[in-house]
């Protein structure tokens, strides 16, 4: 069995057990989701097209992970105008895991991860520890109390440690913590270079 869906203004043919990069989704990895707009759903011979949606069809996908794709330049120019602006992008996508392919109403089954990460929260505080000894990342331009903690869950606690940060660094942080750009834009890195030796 396989189905049209349509999500982020494109469509996509899949079928169970089919991994496929969507334009990004709400949600946390293990996450189960419903894609509704089902256009077609085809199983051997017999195929349903739907006005526009198939009705009572949806197609159930648990999130593998939240990412963003390889950066594109866009270029503009115009001719005798001295006009150029050069730019760059990279798309955040939602890996999908197709797990089933629902018809007659039907409701996907949670996800078994789901139900795990749930008995989980008792092993944090993971915030406690790293904040002994640690700098005060809150020095940094456009870093509070929130940030700082999400830094510290990611095991970073100190100027030197973001002052060594290499470019594949910010972006896996970048990535990693959804600071869209936050670090590049702030400059983090020569801000830490100056606290690190405490100018």
């Amino acid at each position: 069995m396989y189905a049209v869906v349509k999500t982020g203004g494109k469509q996509y043919r899949v079928s169970k057990d089919d991994i496929v990069k969507v334009e990004r989704l709400p949600g946390e990895a293990g996450d189960v989701v419903t894609l509704d707009e089902v256009l077609m759903v085809g199983d051997g011979g017999d195929v349903t097209v739907g006005a526009p949606k198939v009705d009572g069809a949806s197609v159930a996908a648990e999130i593998l992970e939240q990412k963003r794709d390889r950066k594109i330049i866009v270029f503009k120019k115009r001719r005798r105008q001295n006009y150029r602006r050069k730019a760059g992008h990279r798309q955040h996508l939602t890996v999908l895991k197709v797990t089933d392919i629902l018809t007659g109403g039907a409701k996907p089954k949670p996800a078994a991860k789901k139900a795990a990460k749930k008995e989980e929260p008792k092993e944090a505080p993971k915030t406690a520890a790293p904040s002994e000894g640690a700098d005060d990342l809150k020095q940094l331009s456009g870093v509070g109390p929130v940030l700082e903690k999400k830094l510290h869950e990611a095991g970073v606690t100190s100027f030197a440690q973001i002052a060594g940060w290499t470019e594949k660094d910010i972006a896996d942080m970048d990535e990693k913590l959804a600071f869209h750009g936050r670090i590049e834009r702030e400059g983090w890195v020569e801000q830490a270079k100056k606290l690190a030796k405490g100018e």
